[in-house]
């Protein structure tokens, strides 16, 4: 008889899905962003602890996903989850444009 991980008895197979999902579409939308160029910025200090910007960078991505998770749930109260998309988008979009115009 195998001996299940406590991880897999408690979190179901769709739930997975779902966590690999949100992992590759938040690392495909960081590779490149100013978030990790100021850390490559930072780590090519050769005097400077490489830990220590990992723990540093690794905890601000922490925080800051907390305050969008907090953040998109509060709001998901108010706003329905399609409308919801289409702000996300058009913020997206706003973004994109500002940062090829500047």
């Amino acid at each position: 008889m195998a001996i299940t991980p406590i991880i897999q008895q408690s979190i179901p197979k769709v739930q997975y899905k779902l966590f690999i999902t949100i992992f590759i579409t938040v690392f495909i939308a960081e590779l490149g962003d100013k978030t990790q160029l100021a850390t490559m910025l930072f780590a090519s200090d050769k005097e400077v602890n490489k830990w220590l910007i990992f723990a540093g960078a690794s905890l601000a991505l922490i925080t800051t996903s907390a305050i969008g998770v907090i953040f998109g749930a509060a709001i998901s109260n108010y706003i329905g989850e399609k409308f919801l998309r289409y702000i996300a988008g058009a913020g997206f979009i706003l973004i994109g444009v500002w940062s090829f115009v500047k």
